[in-house]
This record gives C-alpha cells, structure tokens and sequence, in this order.
C-alpha cells in the first residue's frame, strides 16, 4: 500500500494530480454537479474520496 491508498481523503490538489487535470476543473466539476466534494469539518476546504477519484481514472483512461 502506498500513501495515497492510506488516506481516505485528499485535497484538491492531490486529486487533480492523480487526475493529470487542473485544480480548477475539479472546482468547476464540484459546481456543475459532475464531481461532488465532500467539505472538510473545521477550514470549508474540498475534499475528495481517495476511492472515487481513483474510479474517475479508470473511467478516464478506458476512454
């Protein structure tokens, strides 16, 4: 298991990164409805299901 399979949740950066995307694209996909992030309790900041975003991967690259 590597680190990122530890975390349950990762920030946007890390999940654009995973995603070989721009951060701002996630944002744009949180308001449009497609990618849905959760918020973090204590700083509002988007977080992501490390789990989803791998799915949203594989999605992308059988494309």
């Amino acid at each position: 298991m590597n680190e990122l399979e530890d975390k349950k949740l990762i920030k946007v950066k890390e999940a654009s990164e995973l995603l070989d995307i721009n951060p701002a694209t996630l944002r744009r996909w949180d308001k449009l409805g497609k990618l849905l992030a959760k918020r973090h309790p204590i700083n509002n900041y988007r977080v992501y299901n490390v789990k989803d975003i791998q799915a949203l991967k594989e999605k992308i690259n059988a494309k």
